[in-house]
């Protein structure tokens, strides 16, 4: 039986990624759903990857700022009613201004969050309320919200409520059948990454691909078998 993914930030970095790899596979996924914010990036992705579609797939984008709450609650009931069910959730975009204490932007601080642990949250909720039954949910989350780091509050903060979220997602959703499974990269080669340590050699650490290894495994019948809180994922 066919199945279908749903990826969030899946212009570059470990979303692509993890698109590619299901979408280039020879696999039982064969409706790839992708949401990003409007970008050159994302639209040539899109446009590469239905040139090159060894498995006739099908890839349908959806272009949303997840900071915005009643959008992405309307941006749910759309794919309910044009895909029908979402199998396999990857909840991946990511959002920072790394600051210090004393200078963060308040507005800066919601927005992580609204992007970081509200997006998540407020998609699984929404296709719940729509009928939707997941058979496996990926949070990603981050070593940062594990180990702390000056300059990295915001980002820090929002990972570990992911972590504490995807805990209790798992606990109340295993009477559906659904498996939710956090994963927290260490150092990788992302805009983000950039972003939060710019002055770091990207070849020198673990790249997006890996990652999106490991989650093509947590989401195949292998994944069954590792049963963990948080799995760290890191060179």
């Amino acid at each position: 039986m066919s199945k279908s993914i749903m990826v969030t930030g899946a212009s570059k970095g470990i979303g692509l990624a993890t698109v590619r790899e299901f979408f280039l596979a020879d696999n039982d996924v064969s409706d790839v759903i992708v949401l990003s914010r409007p970008s050159e990036d994302f639209d040539v992705a899109v446009k590469e990857l239905r040139a090159t579609n060894p498995h006739g797939k099908t890839i349908t984008p959806y272009y949303i700022d997840l900071s915005n709450r009643e959008r992405v609650i309307d941006l749910m009931s759309d794919i309910m009613r044009v895909h029908r069910q979402v199998d396999i959730l990857v909840n991946n975009a990511g959002f920072t201004a790394p600051m210090a204490i004393q200078q963060i932007d308040f507005a800066d601080f919601e927005r992580t969050m609204s992007v970081n642990l509200y997006a998540p949250f407020t998609i699984v909720q929404s296709l719940l309320h729509r009928g939707n039954t997941f058979d496996v949910i990926v949070n990603i989350a981050s070593t940062a919200g594990i180990n702390a780091r000056s300059g990295w509050l915001t980002y820090s903060a929002s990972k570990a409520a992911m972590i504490s979220m995807s805990a209790v997602m798992k606990e109340e959703l295993a009477i559906y059948g659904t498996r939710v499974v956090c994963i927290s990269p260490g150092r990788c080669a992302t805009d983000l990454r950039r972003t939060l340590a710019p002055d770091e050699d990207p070849t020198t650490i673990m790249q997006p691909e890996h990652v999106a290894g490991v989650i093509a495994m947590l989401s195949s019948d292998i994944g069954r078998f590792v049963d963990s809180q948080n799995l760290v994922v890191r060179m």
